[in-house]
């Protein structure tokens, strides 16, 4: 079979796919069943940011379908043969076929010449419920705690608040609508937390250089530019993915258009005059953004001494201080400024880990 030179959005090949070929299908076979379709939770093209490169494993048709707890058993084996057998052998020129998943779940498309009837779909068949236990390990109908949003992943909330449902007879929306956004409290507690990492070593830049340790200097303004973008994406309200999709997704902020060209001129500096002028530029920039959002006073925006050391800082701690005295919620005020789980650590292993990841609660215990 020929390959396409350039492949479709996943996203809209996924649609394309269900209306034209797996929905007509279902509609026929069990035109009673009560469903909800569509492509949400991993992949590149959930999020849109597919490519060429991402057509060789996880990606083309595929989709999932959420049946109701009491049919799942009676009607998932029916309509998982009914698929292989029914389902053509390619569709747009991708193959309906892929191999069988490796040790860590992954599929690859079956390139090679498979007859209909002979069909392994990556249609995937589950429950809401299973799909909520796999993908953030709670069950979100019932209500969430402060501490359960805290020890989820922002590329997990993303996952679940992009892609498309192609059909909802199980009105799974309704529940996707939970976790567009942090609640409000939540939201100024990860803000405030965000704040606090920058003051915990915006000073560092120039105390590094005043040693000789030019190296350590740029690492830690590389890491306050990072800092920075993070903050970013809390003030304009939008979940941050992990580090593959980071930049992209930052440079689709609306202050990305200011903040970016700024970073840029930060990581190029090769001395601590140029580093600290425009490490400053970049504060104030979202120090002004802060300040829009009108959610504390109105704070300074230009830097100054760090004490009575020579170090220019924009004193990220008092907007920490400020953003806190706005969580109403007590239990929440109270918690030490360590933020989310993702503001904690970085470490894919503990972030891919929902075990470990309820074990992190104790983190927000009071």
């Amino acid at each position: 079979m020929k390959r396409r030179s350039e492949p479709a959005s996943g996203l809209e090949l996924s649609e394309q796919y269900y209306k034209q070929i797996v929905e007509p299908i279902l509609r026929k076979k069990f035109p009673r069943l009560s469903y909800s379709a569509g492509l949400i939770g991993t992949g590149s093209e959930v999020l849109g940011y597919d490519t060429r490169q991402s057509t060789d494993h996880n990606w083309g048709l595929r989709l999932l379908v959420f049946l109701p707890e009491n049919d799942f058993r009676k009607y998932k084996p029916k309509i998982d043969r009914e698929l292989r057998s029914s389902l053509p052998a390619t569709f747009r020129g991708y193959p309906t076929s892929f191999g069988k998943p490796d040790e860590v779940g992954v599929r690859v498309p079956d390139f090679a010449t498979r007859k209909a009837g002979d069909i392994n779909h990556y249609v995937t068949i589950l429950t809401v419920n299973s799909f909520f236990n796999e993908t953030i390990g709670f069950d979100p109908l019932k209500t969430i705690e402060a501490k359960t949003w805290l020890a989820v992943p922002q590329q997990r909330l993303l996952e679940l608040t992009s892609g498309k449902l192609f059909r909802d007879g199980l009105h799974l929306k309704r529940i996707l609508e939970k976790f567009r956004y942090y609640p409000k409290n939540v939201w100024l507690y990860v803000l405030a937390s965000q704040w606090s990492k920058i003051s915990e070593e915006e000073a560092f830049v120039g105390r590094a250089s005043a040693v000789g340790d030019e190296a350590g200097s740029r690492l830690i303004v590389s890491k306050l530019a990072k800092e920075l973008m993070e903050l970013c994406f809390l003030m304009e309200k939008k979940y941050a993915p992990y580090s593959k999709w980071f930049g992209t997704a930052f440079s689709n902020l609306e202050i990305s258009t200011k903040l970016a060209p700024v970073l840029s001129k930060i990581l190029e500096s090769d001395s601590i005059r140029t580093r600290e002028t425009w490490l400053s530029e970049a504060y104030r920039i979202v120090a002004e953004k802060h300040n829009s959002l009108k959610i504390t006073r109105k704070i300074p925006t230009g830097v100054s001494r760090y004490y009575d050391r020579p170090y220019l800082v924009i004193h990220a701690d008092s907007f920490a201080k400020e953003i806190k005295k706005e969580i109403r919620d007590q239990g929440i005020r109270r918690l030490p400024l360590i933020g989310s789980i993702d503001q904690i650590t970085d470490n894919p292993t503990l972030l891919n880990n929902k075990s470990s990841l309820k074990r992190a609660h104790i983190l927000y215990e009071s």
